[in-house]
């Protein structure tokens, strides 16, 4: 079972969140604009990496807020966790390369 550092709260068992997906990921300015195909795009296509990746969770049986997890997708460790809104933390993946900013 994962040990997740909610922002709010502190360390809490797994079971107490609830995954959102991937995090990062720009809204349109426009849906009204958009083709069904750029709809679809934007709805669907998620980048499913192999490694480090930056992830939206829920506390929902806690405090009931939003926030993201800098999570290693192979191994399942969590290398950071941070309230939304603020800048992704630098971290080196299991690869070693060094992922931040606005993954």
């Amino acid at each position: 079972m994962l040990l997740i550092n909610c922002p709010w709260c502190g360390p809490r068992d797994e079971i107490e969140f609830t995954c959102g997906g991937e995090a990062h990921i720009a809204r349109p300015a426009d849906p009204a604009a958009l083709s069904d195909q750029e709809w679809a795009e934007y709805l669907f296509m998620r980048k499913n990496l192999k490694g480090l990746h930056y992830e939206r969770w829920h506390h929902s049986y806690g405090c009931r807020q939003w926030f993201n997890a800098a999570r290693d997708t192979v191994t399942h460790e969590i290398h950071a966790t941070y309230k939304m809104g603020e800048t992704p933390p630098v971290v080196a993946g299991e690869d070693g390369v060094v992922k931040g900013g606005n993954s």
